[in-house]
């Protein structure tokens, strides 16, 4: 695939593999510090993105999501999630609309960061900077069509191919396929980073993904 919002970065940077999901906070914190981390180096990164879907255990045939289905994540569980998203906006200086988003589906989303990422490649990262920005930022609805399609336009892409890649069976069927991948990959959680055969996971600091670049 396409190396996300790389660029002109040669073949011979250092790389890094993010899996991640939208509706995840982790995630969404995990891309800052990379970011930061990012900013602190002094040669370019190539960063190669893998969707995930943290909901794909509680989806119907058809593709929604039954939240009655028992994942084993009860109010205990988003309690300790929403005190550790507070712990670590106060660490990478990050603020946030909320805390969770468990109405949010982020599989249209991710279906439309697949079709740029592989169609317009050099303007992945601007979308997918856009998308976390509309949810975790704004506090928006990114599983409406409607708003991909405004995030799509509002950093230069056709919304209509947006809105028609949501909606086509094989752009929806291949996230399916790059779903299976991952987990055949060994990844059951995310943010996942990995480089050079090394992996960390969870919204590690800048410095922990440091070492996992620079091998130190």
């Amino acid at each position: 695939m396409a190396d996300a919002g790389t660029g002109s970065i040669p073949e011979t940077a250092d790389r890094i593999e993010i899996y991640a999901d939208y509706v995840c906070p982790f995630c969404y914190l995990g891309t800052r510090a990379l970011t930061q981390y990012r900013e602190e180096r002094d040669e370019p990164l190539a960063v190669e993105w893998h969707p995930f879907d943290l909901r794909r255990g509680k989806r119907n045939p058809d593709g929604s999501i039954d939240h009655d289905v028992d994942d084993g994540k009860d109010d205990q569980y988003y309690e300790q999630a929403r005190r550790n998203v507070r712990r670590l906006q106060d660490e990478y200086g990050v603020e946030m609309a909320q805390e969770v988003a468990t109405d949010v589906d982020s599989f249209d989303a991710q279906v439309a960061s697949w079709y740029v990422n592989e169609a317009y490649p050099d303007q992945w990262a601007a979308f997918d900077e856009a998308i976390y920005t509309a949810l975790w930022q704004d506090g928006r609805d990114i599983g409406d069509v409607d708003v991909l399609a405004e995030l799509a336009d509002s950093v230069g892409l056709p919304a209509g191919e947006i809105r028609d890649a949501v909606t086509d069976d094989d752009c929806r069927a291949t996230l399916e396929e790059r779903f299976a991948a991952a987990s055949q990959r060994g990844i059951t959680g995310v943010p996942t980073f990995v480089s050079d055969g090394h992996v960390a996971r969870g919204a590690v600091p800048p410095e922990h993904i440091a070492r996992l670049v620079e091998g130190e």
